[in-house]
């Protein structure tokens, strides 16, 4: 008998698949609801719900939700809002299975991510943008980031999760190592008389973040590389909450949850937005998506509370029911809206495999380093003799113009069959973000030890 410590990691389409064959769980509901107010009007958002892994075939429908948030001008938010998921989808493979899918996708998540940043600088624009970006496939929940547009998960055990890393320099000491690493400068503002003020930024450009898509007259080392994670929500369901950083910089993570709950998310989103302006005044565009994932077997509308406040009103605005002799039980609906476990035990849905609040973490990776992010598998044809640019998917012969790793194809310092690999294009951005400087000579080194 194996011992725990010698027990293999279960792959993800494993689990997947085992607890759909043995218990049957039905794909859930998914809601939502959206609000904003403008300040500067550099916020741009994303709602498409009729996403499909296999076009035409109804089952394997996902649903995709985004915040951009612009700076210095708008250019940047609009072009990733109409680029960045198509960029995504094309980096995964055709033809394969749901479980591979979901598997591919965070590689495909930063391929699609730098890909469109290299698309959006080639138009010469200098603006910028942060991008939170989640799939939500059955289950499952993957989000990918840059900049601090930040996305939480809020169960109905009542535990909220942050599912992005906030990339600001202040907040940020790792990120504050990679930039100068790179050969950035940090530092704050210099005003008259010498004295800094406002948050740590980067020079050049000023710029607060260390990784945002766009900010050509900043400098490479603010990277496109997202933040990655996934995670499968209990099937008692869940509710994310998807903002700009007007929302987060009035609001805590648990504050903007409580705000909230028990709301139906197209009024959530409003409460979340009001709430943000109450504590704080508009001081700057305020963006805010809720997105509710529902369990099948609950119905979707709560009762419309009357004037007589009834057992769901008392929940939905802290007061109690008139009536204190004929309690009744929470339904499984006020379970999943308010946090709290239905009375009913012998409800189908309590025997269901995953416990009340319990969120599985299936993947998390934030490195910057693009080759690490990106794997050693992208794929070679044998028939044409063509390798697949881990970027930008173009097909190239093996030879000068394509790159593995770090060096040139079939340079001794890479063995010839490991990737990634890289076009060009790809390689001069990938030695950009990382600082590396290439001279007359072709020859590669790191810009720190550069004056």
């Amino acid at each position: 008998m194996k011992s725990q410590a010698q027990v293999a990691a279960v792959p993800l389409g494993t689990l997947i698949g085992r607890e759909l064959r043995t218990d049957k769980v039905e794909k859930p509901f998914v809601k939502f609801g959206q609000s904003g107010l403008a300040k500067k009007g550099e916020d741009y958002f994303l709602i498409k719900t009729d996403c499909y892994r296999v076009p035409g075939d109804l089952s394997t429908l996902f649903s995709v939700f985004a915040i951009f948030d612009g700076h210095n001008g708008i250019s940047a938010a609009i072009f990733t809002k109409e680029n960045l998921l198509n960029n995504v989808l094309s980096a995964i493979p055709q033809d394969i299975s749901r479980d591979a899918w979901l598997e591919a996708l965070p590689r495909a998540l930063v391929a699609g991510f730098v890909k469109t940043d290299i698309e959006f600088q080639q138009k010469g624009e200098t603006s910028g943008t942060t991008a939170t970006l989640v799939v939500i496939d059955e289950w499952t929940v993957t989000v990918a980031s840059v900049g601090d547009s930040r996305c939480i998960l809020d169960t109905q055990g009542g535990a909220v999760s942050l599912l992005t890393v906030d990339h600001r320099l202040e907040e940020n000491e790792e990120e504050r190592a990679r930039v100068t690493a790179s050969g950035g400068e940090v530092g704050r503002l210099n005003v008259y008389g010498g004295n800094a003020v406002g948050p740590l930024r980067c020079w050049p450009g000023g710029l607060c973040l260390s990784r945002s898509i766009g900010d050509t007259d900043v400098g490479e080392f603010i990277v496109p590389i997202p933040h990655v994670k996934q995670v499968k929500v209990s099937n008692y369901g869940g509710r994310l909450i998807i903002a700009s950083d007007g929302i987060w910089d009035a609001l805590s993570n648990d504050l903007a949850a409580q705000s909230c709950r028990g709301i139906l998310a197209e009024l959530a989103a409003k409460l979340v937005v009001k709430e943000a302006l109450r504590s704080r005044g508009l001081k700057d565009d305020t963006t805010c998506l809720v997105v509710d994932i529902i369990p099948s077997d609950l119905p979707v509308l709560p009762p419309i509370p009357g004037k007589k406040p009834s057992m769901l009103t008392s929940l939905l605005f802290g007061k109690k029911s008139g009536n204190t002799t004929n309690k009744k039980k929470p339904s499984m609906l006020t379970s999943l809206l308010f946090g709290k476990k239905s009375g009913n035990t012998t409800n189908k849905a309590a025997n269901k495999l995953s416990s009340v609040g319990v969120v599985e973490e299936l993947f998390e990776e934030g490195s910057a380093m693009l080759a690490e992010r990106l794997g050693k598998d992208f794929p070679f044809n044998k028939n044409s003799g063509t390798f697949r640019c881990a970027v930008c998917q173009m097909d190239q012969p093996p030879g000068d113009d394509l790159s593995v790793k770090s060096g040139p194809f079939f340079s001794p310092s890479s063995k010839p069959w490991e990737g990634p690999f890289f076009c060009t294009k790809c390689q001069k951005k990938k030695d950009a973000m990382e600082g590396i400087v290439i001279d007359e000579g072709e020859s590669r080194h790191n810009s720190k030890v550069v004056a």
